[in-house]
């Protein structure tokens, strides 16, 4: 979520079918429109353009991006997912139009927010506190937080779901999917349906602030043991389906640890990457959400955990397909690597056939971590940039996109981020020791 600082004004969400089923409507006649006439200025110019490039342009990317941005949920929320997990292998225009929207997140106007809360804890719900700060803390794609403290004391973080957001969830991703044909950034061999799906499941769970709450509870226990970590406990006098009452927990956004000292960085990371690990070969529950801002830095050196919306169960056989990886590198044998990673249902034979070269550089790259001994440093650039050049040879092949599955996705989700946060903080880790406590 965005901080206060900046939230900017606030803008209303669409919240009924129609409604959203029309901005939707609008936005696209709007892009039809303007793809026609770039369509007409390039010919005049002598161009013949194709509809990729008619309808990637930048004026489109900045209407699409504002439109999304304002409807919020499910369609903002997908297009968030998709700049972390495929920008870099979708056109730049398009990437460009979901990487705005993980900064576009806005408030609801107060109204707005009244309205929610009259309608989910009854009018004269302020005599329930001593305080209620109406300025949000921060907003994200599907909700809003408010900082309070009850009559009796207790002092909370209140997430607000903005109103209409489980109800439109299936509709917005059928639209989101539709968009992302229609600008034929999408390869048609692609079979982004059974991806949909379980977006959609994800999302629905997501949006069930109950079943947050639960979800929570289940985290806190299994973290009990390790005094490293602390995670909020659900406020369940207020709680319901679409607000989410916890304790307030103070810290630090973990991304600022950047400018802390190495120490510092080094441990905040190995912490994290040893959760992640035991989230998937111990817990069999993962919190997949890797968003930076769901991480806080106490004062007492804990680190927070925060929303668990994106929690689910993995499946003990893909734990145990990616032991069987995490072995494979290990043991540096590459041939055995990529059999295991085609195992997992990273690529298949086709991608081996195709780009063998190209398997070979990236799991050369992927391994390095587990095949160094000592401390690996996650700030050398070099690495991440050779990653994404080696990423853009199977973005280019678009006959061997396939669809990972969903379990696949969702873990990948998560060790990406942690990937991603360990480069941001340049931290120094030694990860052939954590990981050998798994193989």
């Amino acid at each position: 979520m965005r901080p206060p600082s900046s939230l900017g004004p606030g803008r209303a969400v669409p919240s009924g079918r129609l409604n959203r089923m029309l901005r939707f409507g609008g936005m696209a006649a709007g892009v039809a429109g303007a793809a026609l006439g770039e369509g007409a200025r390039q010919m005049a110019g002598g161009k013949r353009p194709s509809l990729s490039d008619v309808l990637l342009t930048p004026a489109t990317a900045l209407r699409v991006t504002d439109e999304l941005a304002r409807l919020r949920g499910a369609a903002m929320k997908m297009g968030q997912l998709l700049s972390m997990d495929a920008g870099e292998m979708l056109p730049p225009e398009l990437a460009d139009i979901l990487a705005r929207l993980r900064a576009e997140a806005r408030p609801m106007p107060p109204a707005q927010l009244e309205a929610a809360l009259n309608r989910r804890w009854g009018r004269g719900w302020e005599a329930n506190f001593a305080r209620f700060d109406r300025e949000p803390m921060a907003a994200a794609s599907i909700g809003q937080v408010h900082r309070a403290v009850t009559t009796d004391g207790h002092e909370l973080a209140i997430k607000v779901q903005y109103p209409g957001v489980a109800r439109s969830i299936d509709s917005d991703l059928d639209n989101v999917s539709g968009l992302l044909k229609l600008s034929g950034a999408l390869p048609k061999s692609l079979e982004i349906e059974p991806l949909l799906t379980e977006a959609k499941r994800q999302l629905h769970e997501e949006a069930d602030y109950v079943r947050e709450a639960a979800q929570m509870a289940r985290f806190a226990a299994l973290v009990a043991d390790d005094a490293r970590f602390v995670t909020p406990e659900p406020y369940a006098p207020l709680l319901r389906a679409d607000v989410l009452p916890m304790t307030l927990l103070q810290g630090r956004p973990i991304e600022t640890l950047a400018s802390a000292d190495q120490a510092v960085r080094d441990e905040v990371v190995a912490r994290l990457l040893e959760l992640t690990l035991r989230e998937l070969f111990e817990f069999g529950l993962m919190q997949t959400d890797p968003n930076f801002a769901n991480y806080l830095h106490a004062p007492d050196g804990r680190i927070v955990l925060l929303d668990f919306g994106a929690t689910r169960e993995i499946a003990p056989l893909t734990a145990e397909a990616y032991r069987g990886l995490l072995r494979a590198g290990l043991s540096g044998d590459r041939e055995a690597t990529i059999a295991a990673a085609m195992r997992v249902g990273f690529f298949d034979e086709r991608l081996v056939e195709r780009q063998g070269a190209v398997v070979n550089d990236i799991f050369d790259l992927t391994m390095a971590p587990l095949r160094q001994a000592g401390p690996f440093d996650f700030g050398d650039p070099s690495v991440v940039r050779a990653l994404r050049e080696r990423g853009m040879a199977f973005a280019e092949d678009r006959d061997v996109w396939k669809a990972p599955p969903p379990d696949l996705m969702f873990v990948q989700r998560k060790l990406g981020g942690m990937y991603l946060l360990a480069a941001r903080l340049k931290a120094r880790v030694d990860v052939r020791a954590l990981m050998s406590a798994y193989a």
